[in-house]
């Protein structure tokens, strides 16, 4: 079985695949200061209560864009997994995709080139894939399924922690979708800014990315939030929460006799 882990800016996430079948996946906060040793108590303890072992697991993966939770993650696969991770963004990890940006591949974000590989297998080209994560990214694959770069926006929760950081007499509240657009009292109105501006915000960028490149294309969301906003506009194609961890396993299925 394969082991495959996301770590991004807010959250870890660890799925186990079996072939091309999800088994189990789980979700923690990133904490660059958590030790392989915590990850391995919090994380077995999991795979036992989904019936799954930790000698189970022959392989594993990472995307990571959190520097500083390499090692301990790194860790963790060697230590209780007896697995040396196959890392997005070194020089031995094909990916089957080619990155055409004007930067050198492995600066782009592993969750990115995931979700590109993911898209093209799942979905016709050209497409957007709209993450909405940390940041919100969109990122564009081309009909011939290279990835092509993208834009990269702050993402609905980074706002409203602006919002309350900034304005002494503003509170700290959840992303959601408001009864009415002009809110009536503090927190509706916040809610209102955030949610219909994030609307405004993907729907005005997927205008311009197509008439820039001439072209129809399909827009898939992932991302924990991506059905909040998939639900109020016909802009999002389809929602696949499990884009990224699908990447991952495409791209160790292309490594694996290395």
């Amino acid at each position: 079985m394969l082991l495959a882990i996301d770590s991004g800016n807010t959250n870890v996430v660890f799925a186990v695949y079996e072939g091309d079948r999800l088994r189990a996946s789980w979700r923690a906060a990133t904490n660059p200061k958590r030790t392989a040793d915590e990850y391995a108590v919090w994380l077995t303890q999991l795979m036992t209560l989904a019936g799954l072992a930790a000698n189970d697991i022959d392989a594993t993966i990472m995307a990571n864009v959190v520097p500083e939770a390499s090692f301990n993650l790194i860790g963790l696969c060697q230590r209780y997994f007896k697995s040396e991770p196959l890392v997005i963004g070194r020089p031995n990890c094909r990916l089957g995709i080619n990155i055409d940006v004007d930067m050198p591949p492995q600066n782009v974000g592993a969750d990115r080139i995931a979700n590109a590989v993911a898209a093209q297998d799942r979905y016709p080209v050209p497409l957007m894939v709209v993450d909405f994560g940390t940041s919100t990214n969109f990122d564009i694959v081309d009909r011939f399924g290279n990835y092509c770069g993208g834009v990269l926006a702050p993402g609905p929760n980074l706002s409203m922690l602006a919002l309350e950081m900034a304005a002494a007499q503003l509170p700290r509240v959840s992303i959601e979708r408001p009864a009415s657009v002009v809110g009536r009292s503090t927190i509706p109105a916040m809610q209102s800014g955030v949610f219909w501006g994030y609307v405004g915000l993907i729907e005005g960028l997927v205008r311009r990315i197509r008439e820039e490149r001439d072209e129809p294309m399909g827009v898939v969301a992932t991302g924990g939030l991506a059905p909040l906003f998939a639900d109020v506009t016909d802009i999002i194609d389809k929602v696949d929460p499990d884009l990224t961890l699908w990447g991952l396993r495409l791209i160790y299925g292309r490594n694996r006799h290395q």
